[in-house]
Parts: C-alpha cells; sequence; structure tokens
C-alpha cells in the first residue's frame, strides 16, 4: 500500500471527523449518522495502515481519534456489577479452563521436579552440607525448628497480607514475563519447586516428612495451583509469539494478553484465599487431617469452579477476553 497516496485519499475524512467530535453543540440527527459513518471507516483505515504500512505518527493520530469517536458513539462505559459477576462465572473460570492443556502439563511436570530434588538432596548428605552446616539445619528441621514456627511467627492477619502481595507478584510475573517466549516463567516455576524440594529433602532426612507435608498441604494445594496456571498461561503467552496460528501475530498476542491480564486479577482472589488458610488455618492448633482437609476442600472447589462453571462457559464460546463491544475495531486481513 502506497502510504502517501492513501493519506491524500482519506485525509479530508479524518479531518471531518475530528471537526465532528470537535462540535460543542450537540448532533443533529444527520451529523450522528455522519460521526457513526467516518468512525467505522476510520477504525478500518486504522486497521489497514498497522497490518500493511504502520507509520508510528499517522497511527497515534488515528488511534487518539477512534477512540474519541468511540467514545462519542458508544459514550462512557462503567464497570458494573454485572461486569463483576460475568468475569467471576463466566470470564475467568473460562480462561483457566481454556489454559488447562498447559497449566496441567505444567503442575505434573513442576511436582515430579519438586519429588526428584527433594529425593536428591534427602538421600545426598553432601548436598545438604552444601545448603547449610549441620547445626543450622538442625535448628531448621527440629520439632519447634524453623521450619514449624514460620507459618507462626507473625500475627496471622498480617502474615497473610504478606503472602497472598508475594504470591499474587509471582503469579502476575508469570503472566507478564510470559511475552519473553516463556524463558522467565520457567526459571521462576523452578525455583519454587527448589524451594519445595529443598524442604522435603531436609524434612525427609530428619524423619519428619509428614509434619512437613501436613504444614504445607492446607494452604499449598491451592497456592501451588494457582502459580501452575500462572506459569502455563504465561507459557501458552509466550508460544503465542512462536505460532500465533490463523490469527496474525498482533491479534493473537493482543487477545491472549486481554485474557492473561484478566487471569492476573483471578488468580489474585484464589491467592487470596490460599493466603488466609496459610495465615489463619495452617499454624492453628487443628489436628493435622483436619487441616489438610480444609485445603484439600479449597482445592476441589477450585477444580470444580474450574471444571464446571469455567467448561460451561467456554463450550458456550467464553473466552476470558473482554467483550467484543470493548476490544479495538478491526478489519480482517489476509493470512
Amino acid at each position: 500500500m502506497d502510504l502517501d497516496v492513501f493519506v491524500s485519499a482519506h485525509r479530508a475524512e479524518w479531518d471531518r471527523l475530528e471537526a465532528l467530535l470537535r462540535r460543542q453543540r450537540r448532533l443533529n440527527g444527520a451529523e450522528a449518522d455522519e460521526l457513526v459513518t467516518l468512525y467505522q471507516r476510520t477504525a478500518t483505515h486504522l486497521s489497514l495502515i498497522q497490518s500493511s504500512a504502520p507509520d508510528p505518527q499517522l497511527t497515534g493520530r488515528l488511534s487518539q481519534l477512534v477512540a474519541r469517536a468511540r467514545s462519542a458513539v458508544t459514550g462512557t462505559r462503567r464497570a458494573s456489577w454485572r461486569d463483576v459477576t460475568r468475569f467471576l462465572t463466566q470470564g475467568f473460570p473460562a480462561a483457566v479452563y481454556k489454559a488447562r492443556h498447559w497449566w496441567v502439563p505444567t503442575a505434573l511436570l513442576s511436582t515430579a521436579v519438586a519429588a526428584l530434588l527433594g529425593w536428591w538432596i534427602g538421600t545426598h548428605p553432601e548436598v545438604q552440607a552444601s545448603i547449610a552446616a549441620p547445626s543450622e539445619l538442625r535448628e531448621l528441621t527440629r520439632p519447634g525448628g524453623q521450619y514449624e514456627t514460620y507459618y507462626s511467627s507473625h500475627p496471622a492477619a498480617s502474615f497473610a497480607a504478606q503472602v497472598w502481595t508475594n504470591n499474587a507478584w509471582a503469579a502476575a510475573l508469570c503472566l507478564i514475563l510470559g511475552v519473553f517466549l516463556g524463558l522467565p516463567v520457567l526459571w521462576i516455576l523452578f525455583q519454587n519447586m527448589l524451594n519445595l524440594g529443598v524442604g522435603i529433602g531436609l524434612m525427609s532426612s530428619a524423619g519428619r516428612l509428614d509434619t512437613f507435608l501436613g504444614l504445607v498441604l492446607p494452604h499449598g494445594l491451592l497456592e501451588l495451583t494457582a502459580v501452575f496456571v500462572a506459569a502455563g498461561t504465561g507459557l501458552r503467552l509466550g508460544w503465542t509469539l512462536i505460532d500465533p496460528g490463523p490469527r496474525t501475530r498482533r491479534r493473537a498476542l493482543a487477545e491472549e494478553g486481554r485474557a492473561a491480564l484478566g487471569m492476573a486479577i483471578g488468580l489474585a482472589l484464589v491467592l487470596f484465599v490460599s493466603g488466609a488458610i496459610e495465615g489463619f488455618v495452617t499454624p492453628s492448633g487443628l489436628p493435622t487431617w483436619a487441616r489438610i482437609t480444609i485445603g484439600i476442600a479449597a482445592e476441589v472447589a477450585f477444580l470444580i469452579y474450574v471444571y464446571v462453571l469455567g467448561g460451561r462457559a467456554a463450550r458456550a464460546g467464553e473466552t476470558g477476553d473482554v467483550e467484543a463491544a470493548e476490544r479495538s475495531a478491526t478489519v480482517p486481513t489476509a493470512a
């Protein structure tokens, strides 16, 4: 496409649209119809320029013009409780459900890595010696040691808030850094599994693996699931850059990125629940079986939420992306 010729052919329409948007008085019927027509044409022009002959200055002007026209045509939209309800009952669970082919394998492989690391550390004293001095290891693993007192070292409310913040940030990083071909996501995931593997290995070598699992499982099932969902979604986002499928790479990345942003909000809510369990249930005086039962119940509830509500919404066409009316206007482009 010859950009100069294209601009010359359509500049008058853009100028007319801008003039209509600057009108201080209320538009009459004919002017309102003209505004809608020019908005649609300009949105098409913008899409063509972005896909065929991207020019930063022209793209910026038309993007601003389309945004102003869209606001004038549709009016300012405010978030409502309907949006929140739709997100929680359809958008978020559907997005998690559709990403299951990424996060379920991620969960299985990561759990296997943590178990292997735990076995390796627990059966090799020389590896344990490289982690810390023998006296420090005894302080970590003894009854009443640091592994046990960690969960009751701070007031429950502040500890839960700190855990929630840290985990939500880790999940957000997995989602955001997925655009770098997923490589940073793998590193974040490995660090999490290494920490888990070290705990398994050291406590098993001290003959106290049951105590360690009794402390980790109540909150860890839901917490790790959220991390795996974030990591799997981040990896899918990275793969989109390599293989966008039938969509253009720009469109695929925009759609997956918007879904990932919604996923970050949803997972923050999930991690709030796991943080509350870690702050109030894990260090409580409840029997181990009761604490683990609470953790299993939370995990099962989340899986039912994803596979029942999310599966139903996904089969109905929900993708986790924003509603069509909120997306940028585009036109079909040749593959």
